[in-house]
């Protein structure tokens, strides 16, 4: 596993750093996020949430609402970056992250 990207917002105050065995399109990711001046977190059963590429966010959540699922986090630019992300929780109460996949192919 090497560190496929990495992403700081100095004005956000986060460093996000993605790992993973092939580029980020073609397979599975890790992200690990560090929020700066947060020395303590309560992680519950260690579980934040997933992610998921879509082609568009803000269609996808729109397709959610109109099948009566429960969106969150409207889709929107994640802040200090120019990352569309969403939102979304399963019947569980689980969250799954909508992450607008841009094909730079």
């Amino acid at each position: 596993m090497k560190v496929l990207r990495r992403f700081e917002s100095a004005e956000e105050k986060y460093t996000l750093v993605f790992l993973g065995y092939a580029k980020e399109l073609d397979s599975c990711v890790i992200e690990l996020t560090y929020n700066e001046g947060v020395s303590e977190y309560d992680t519950g059963n260690g579980f934040g949430h997933i992610a998921i590429g879509v082609d568009d966010c803000y269609k996808a959540c729109e397709l959610i609402k109109q099948r009566r699922g429960r969106v969150i986090r409207e889709a929107g630019l994640l802040p200090g970056s120019n990352e569309v992300i969403a939102f979304i929780e399963d019947p569980d109460g689980y969250q799954i992250e909508l992450v607008e996949v841009v094909n730079s192919a």
